[in-house]
């Protein structure tokens, strides 16, 4: 996986890079295994959790341009 959107689902990035759950973690889902959350995109898990989806996205395309 090279790019994350805010309209991509939790379960296909972490399908895609496992290594990205600590991010999703920190910002307080704790629940990545869960149907519901696996389901949801990286705009709406952080409107639910009060993140900004831009820093969040940015953090992780970072992480993983660094580590492609």
């Amino acid at each position: 996986m090279t790019e994350i959107n805010k309209d991509m689902t939790i379960g296909e990035i972490l399908d895609n890079a496992q290594e990205t759950a600590p991010f999703f973690l920190e910002m307080g889902m704790h629940c990545l295994g869960c149907p519901a959350s696996r389901m949801e995109t990286v705009e709406q898990a952080c409107m639910v959790h009060g993140v900004d989806s831009k820093a969040l996205i940015e953090k992780i395309n970072n992480f993983l341009s660094q580590n492609a």
